[in-house]
């Protein structure tokens, strides 16, 4: 999933969701020091506006701090364990094929609306992210479900491989032997209930399953949610209000943090070289490697674009390395592929595209643009992974005969740009693990572009690498299959590979509970936080 928009595969079997497992939350007694209450003042800081309050709708991370608040999915994250976990289920049972997955839904688990949640909702949630109508970006992660791709496509009315064996007890039949908890934990595919007669009010009043309840949107502003009394977690959450404000501006945010107006920040190269020398700041940084690829994607539609030369060409022209220290102040690590080195199907033994000038002329003179051509690249205002970067590499392109323009745009235009395939390149920060089968599924053929295939990849040699580790329960094996699959697209270069982000996030001293979250350090489990008594009394 892009920003402006989760480490390794296993067999069901062999996680703490496969059989009988249970879910990742439990209510306990409050551990020493812990106290409700209190308003937490949290950033969302990849844009000026929220997209839409529909999640299902949307593949932004933008989004995604509304739905950790309001929604849940089947499966959630355990940062702490760094794996799916059992969110809205408290067990399951896996057939010996390991397709059939046997799910003993909670039953305390109740809308913000009222209604307890059932498998009809689930079955609704995952039919509508899979109309093909709706176009929603869900749609390639119910594909992992039997029969989901002929619902898609509207061959089918129904989605087959999901059944209804009673209220609280759902079947799920998958494609593969996969494990189910890497795609159906993604914001994409919260449930929602089946009981709103208007679709449309899911944009403008969300209701899900979540520890607080939508309160109010105020546009470019901020989204203020609420503690809801009956979430299925005793004693959760702690805050009783939390206040999610737009602040895309890293100066703004860091004049608010400064100020105490604001209990956390993301911090860019900039910030986070500062807060490293400061008393005071330095002391409540949370770092993580997280699982993103930042890259700049070609259009293959665009002519110069098409010829697999060129693209190695700008890989070898532009110095990431000298980019990385110089601008993104060492907060990153360079990227020799898709997959980030903590991935399981990283190959160490591939070599990254070296810098390397003269041989991108001989490529770039192959393919016949020995005299250059002209491209623009859209872009966001982020200084990691937007117009900052594209003029980094102007002077590096232009010594080989490429000539490029950046095309600047809002951070949740850069995602509608590139969904509807209105670029020559774009320059992005997109998913790239902790699961490299998901990851990978970017450059499958049969992947929407809508849904992450944003480059048109299209390879039959990737393809047959991929289908088969789709269908390998050994994680060994499939692993070797997808890192074969990975060293392929770093040969074709369907992108520019720049780097894999170091984030961090300074936060106040009054705030507990963060997470080393590697999927995105900026989603944090909201019913998780607290706050001491040291905080201002404006939120205590």
């Amino acid at each position: 999933m892009p920003r402006t928009a989760r480490e390794g595969e296993r067999n069901a079997e062999e996680t703490d969701t496969g059989r009988n497992a249970q879910p990742r939350r439990g209510c306990r007694a409050l551990a020493a020091g812990e106290r409700h209450g209190g308003t937490l003042v949290f950033t969302a800081p990849y844009g000026s506006s929220f997209a839409t309050l529909d999640v299902q709708s949307s593949p932004n991370t933008q989004e995604e701090f509304i739905t950790q608040a309001i929604h849940r999915a089947l499966y959630s994250w355990d940062s702490n364990q760094n794996k799916p976990v059992l969110e809205l289920a408290t067990s399951e049972e896996v057939s010996e094929d390991g397709k059939v997955h046997t799910y003993h839904l909670r039953k305390n688990a109740v809308f913000h609306n009222g209604k307890p949640l059932t498998a009809d909702d689930i079955i609704y949630s995952y039919k509508r992210i899979a109309n093909p109508e709706n176009a929603f970006p869900g749609a390639s992660f119910i594909a992992v479900i039997k029969g989901a791709e002929d619902y898609i496509a509207g061959k089918a009315d129904e989605i087959s491989g999901l059944k209804k064996i009673d209220d609280h007890t759902l079947e799920i039949t998958y494609t593969g032997t996969i494990n189910p908890g890497f795609p159906l934990m993604q914001n994409t595919t919260v449930i929602y209930p089946s009981n709103v007669e208007d679709e449309s009010t899911f944009g403008k009043n969300p209701v899900g399953l979540g520890a607080f309840v939508f309160k109010e949107h105020v546009p470019g502003s901020q989204v203020v949610v609420e503690k809801f009394d009956k979430y299925y977690e005793e004693g959760r959450p702690y805050l009783d209000r939390i206040n999610i404000v737009l602040m895309a501006e890293d100066a703004a945010r860091d004049v608010a943090f400064r100020n105490k107006e604001i209990d956390v920040s993301i911090l860019g190269p900039t910030q986070y070289q500062a807060y490293q020398g400061e008393e005071g700041l330095k002391d409540h940084l949370l770092e993580v490697a997280e699982v993103y690829t930042r890259n700049i994607g070609f259009n293959p539609a665009f002519e110069p674009f098409k010829d697999k030369r060129v693209r190695q060409a700008i890989n070898h022209a532009i110095n990431a390395p000298l980019i990385i220290e110089r601008l993104v102040k060492n907060k990153a690590y360079p990227a020799s592929g898709w997959l980030p080195i903590s991935s399981p199907a990283f190959d160490k033994d591939k070599a990254p595209y070296a810098y390397d000038p003269e041989k991108a002329k001989a490529l770039l003179a192959k393919a016949g643009y020995a005299d250059g051509f002209e491209f623009e690249v859209t872009a966001s205002p982020n200084e990691s992974w937007g117009v900052p970067i594209v003029e980094a590499i102007l002077p590096m392109l232009k010594k080989v005969g490429i000539t490029v323009k950046p095309k600047p745009v809002e951070s949740s235009t850069l995602g509608e740009a590139v969904t509807t395939n209105n670029f020559q390149a774009f320059i992005w920060s997109n998913l790239s693990g902790p699961d490299p089968l998901n990851a990978l599924r970017c450059y499958y053929s049969k992947t929407a572009q809508s849904a992450c295939n944003y480059t048109s990849y299209a390879s039959p040699e990737f393809d047959k690498l991929y289908e088969a580790a789709q269908q390998e329960r050994d994680s060994a094996k499939q692993n070797d299959l997808l890192r074969q699959a990975n060293n392929i697209v770093q040969d074709d270069a369907p992108v520019w590979f720049f780097n894999y982000n170091k984030a961090v996030m300074a936060y106040q001293p009054w705030i507990h509970g963060l997470v080393p979250n590697a999927t995105e350090l900026a989603i944090q489990p909201y019913d998780e936080i607290w706050i001491d008594e040291t905080a201002p009394s404006s939120r205590q």
